[in-house]
């Protein structure tokens, strides 16, 4: 193994345990900073609410961080006035506003300049105290952002019922493809002790819109509905569960006979669901607010009903029978393949026949694309191919095939590109984000879930920039119309404020603050893209190393090993060329599309250079758009992605005058590992691709510094577990 490859590894894999003591900035506040300032300006004179709800303290709290203190508490409105309540309060009624709060529903909110009996002053409103909380955060954020006026009139509702996050986190305190440290909840401790980590969660949540969790991996163990592990989420629940929280568990199809004692987990049979309607008494006797199960069966040797010759149906039918009458519902995923035919067909052709059978209670949770999560993809088919059933996005805010917690990718781009993909399942404008928003179809539940990067690292995930994943799920999921320019502009000045005697330091270096926030965000906004083209460029998916998925492994080979766990299965290189042939002369995957995008990636001078090696196996001297080869362009491709990320490497160190010492310190460490990966990938790439192409290098393109067989030699000892 190359010196090289070794800093690399040995720099990515300890980074976290390192403590620089500069600074007292650790990541830990999130986007949640109201640093105090000595600005003369007051936005508000007085708040004046009812009750002293939590939306109240919550805006006290952070007025305290900014100001030194509360605002003062009238019960009269002056000029200036902060007015916050629901629409059962007599002073919001007064107001006029109930039939716009009703359009807002439960948890929407309105945000308005208001005159009360000749004074100037800000009403903060919603049906409900839920609504209310949300509001609060977004003024919260306007003074933030310094875009507070007196002329505001903001409605907002969510896009989405049910917008929330998947933890991969076991049992024993481990998560898979977890990158941020152990679990944050504490299964050993609990009932009994309960970490003030808990509350700092569902605050940050609570401040991007996030209203659900499920707490445990989907490879699900059993005991996670034992008496003792209920009582365990019972009191996390009650934790979050004044921030608008509910919980959610992971269930394993199998509990039945593994946890029951019963001999069978056949959903047909009456034992087994009498023993699931006894489960689920049980739970909302404890937990009323409890929002149901998340389900992954009979996918990657997990049991399911098609252990028993029965359907997907017949297993999440029988769930939806037992939580139905307690208001909660099954989230049945679609992730599912089997060895045999093209893997990116598989989840269409098991569920699509299954369109409008499925209980009013269930929803089928479908990953972005139909893959595995991979650093680009297009859209699942499933998304507007089923009109009967509610579909709910997967997502991975969990960088498992993206660098992990080494690599600055701001995903996003990578979601928004998704959202706003048209299906043409309904016509033109049918996008990914209306059909599972119920604005195609008009289903009753909607929802949108997030593979959660939180752990129990300080900074809570791992990379600083991580956090702003996190933080563009949240947003995306409250509004799935919001474009990634204005998240990152969000994030970024919410996230690195500066005392206002940091800002006489900057002159030498010929920044402002704007230009600061302006370099940041544009390297945020290029960053995925970045990681696309350094790692699998031009539709190339899944050749990553084993297990760990994280650095390159075109050539795995593993004895006996399924093939399309295998890198080959997908990349397909040989003498004539590269790719996975979907078209109509191969696997036919496009078929699954509605036209005009069928016909678009069936034809290679149509089909968008991002997804062509997807789509289309191609010679290697395929003319591109670009009219470079297509072994050219795959190599200009990956240098594009290894300089660029130098880039990334100069816009930060510009940007130290404007950083705490440690976040500072921190970040730059993880681009140097970026950097370093970004050569890794391109010549593990490029070698080894060339072994088939037969074709020089360009000579204007940066020499590779790994020999190929050097390269094959790196075993990482890494597992799925943090």
């Amino acid at each position: 193994m190359s010196k090289l490859i070794k800093r690399t590894l040995v720099l990515g894999f300890i980074l976290s345990a390192i403590a620089f003591s500069a600074s007292a900035e650790d990541g830990s506040r999130l986007w949640l900073r109201f640093n105090k300032t000595t600005t003369d300006a007051n936005l508000f004179s007085s708040i004046v609410a009812s009750t002293k709800s939590l939306p109240y303290k919550e805006f006290q709290s952070a007025w305290t961080e900014l100001k030194g203190k509360e605002l003062a508490s009238k019960t009269i409105v002056e000029n200036g006035s902060l007015l916050i309540g629901t629409a059962k309060d007599k002073q919001i009624r007064n107001l006029g506003l109930q039939k716009e709060l009703v359009a807002l529903g439960n948890e929407g909110y309105m945000i308005k300049s208001v005159s009360v009996n000749g004074k100037k002053a800000t009403v903060v409103a919603s049906l409900t105290d839920k609504g209310l909380l949300y509001g609060v955060f977004h003024l919260l954020r306007l003074v933030q952002l310094n875009e507070f006026s007196d002329q505001l009139n903001v409605k907002e509702k969510p896009s989405y019922a049910l917008r929330i996050l998947n933890h991969w986190d076991n049992l024993d305190g481990t998560v898979e493809r977890g990158y941020s440290g152990h679990s944050i909840w504490n299964w050993e401790e609990l009932p009994t002790v309960l970490s003030p980590r808990y509350q700092e969660y569902a605050r940050a949540n609570a401040s991007i819109g996030i209203n659900a969790t499920v707490l445990n991996n989907v490879n699900a163990s059993p005991k996670i509905l034992s008496d003792e592990y209920l009582q365990k989420v019972k009191a996390i629940a009650g934790v979050l569960r004044p921030y608008n929280m509910r919980v959610f568990l992971s269930i394993n199809f199998s509990s039945p006979k593994e946890l029951g004692g019963l001999p069978t987990s056949d959903p047909l049979d009456v034992k087994v669901q009498q023993w699931w309607k006894d489960k689920a008494n049980e739970i909302y006797k404890l937990i009323p607010d409890f929002g149901g199960f998340l389900v992954k069966a009979n996918s990657e040797g997990l049991p399911g009903p098609m252990d028993y010759g029965r359907t997907h149906v017949d297993g999440a039918n029988m769930l939806a029978d037992a939580l139905k009458p307690h208001g909660g519902i099954v989230m049945w995923r679609a992730f599912v393949y089997e060895p045999g035919d093209d893997r990116a067909k598989l989840a269409y052709k098991e569920f699509i026949n299954f369109d409008g059978k499925f209980k009013d209670n269930i929803m089928i949770q479908v990953k972005n694309g139909p893959i595995d999560f991979q650093p680009r993809e297009p859209f699942s088919p499933l998304f507007g191919a089923m009109k009967k059933t509610p579909l709910m996005a997967e997502l991975q805010i969990t960088q498992e095939y993206l660098g992990h917690s080494n690599h600055l990718v701001f995903l996003s781009p990578m979601w928004e590109e998704f959202l706003k993909a048209d299906t043409y399942c309904n016509g033109k404008g049918a996008t990914v984000a209306k059909v599972t928003d119920g604005h195609v179809f008009g289903n009753k539940l909607s929802a949108i879930a997030g593979v959660a990067n939180i752990g129990k690292d300080v900074n809570w995930t791992g990379h600083h920039f991580a956090q702003a994943n996190w933080y563009a799920f949240g947003r995306l999921a409250w509004n799935n119309q919001m474009t990634s320019e204005q998240i990152a502009d969000e994030w970024i000045k919410m996230t690195f404020t500066l005392p206002l005697a940091k800002e006489t330091t900057v002159a030498p270096n010929s920044m402002s603050v704007a230009d600061f926030q302006l370099s940041v965000k544009n390297m945020m906004l290029a960053s995925h893209q970045t990681a696309v083209d350094y790692m699998m460029p031009l539709g190339l998916h899944h050749i990553f190393a084993w297990t760990h998925h994280y650095g390159p492994e075109p050539w795995c080979d593993v004895p006996g090993a399924r093939p399309d766990w295998l890198p080959k299965y997908y990349h397909n290189a040989d003498a004539k060329g590269v790719g996975f042939d979907r078209t109509t002369s191969g696997s036919n995957a496009v078929g699954q599309y509605a036209s005009p995008l069928k016909e678009q990636f069936n034809d290679p001078a149509t089909c968008p250079d991002a997804y062509i090696l997807w789509f289309h196996h191609l010679a290697w001297d395929y003319k591109m758009k670009s009219g470079r080869t297509l072994w050219d362009e795959m190599c200009y491709t990956y240098d594009k992605g290894v300089n660029d990320v130098r880039g990334f490497q100069k816009i930060w160190d510009k940007a130290e005058p404007f950083i705490d010492a440690q976040r500072f310190a921190e970040v730059q460490s993880k681009l140097r590992i970026q950097a370093q990966d970004a050569v890794w990938w391109k010549d593990a790439c490029l070698l080894y691709f060339q072994t088939f192409s037969k074709r020089p290098i360009p000579y204007d393109i940066e020499r590779p510094v790994h020999n190929l067989e050097d390269l094959k030699k790196i075993k990482l000892n890494m597992g799925h577990h943090n």
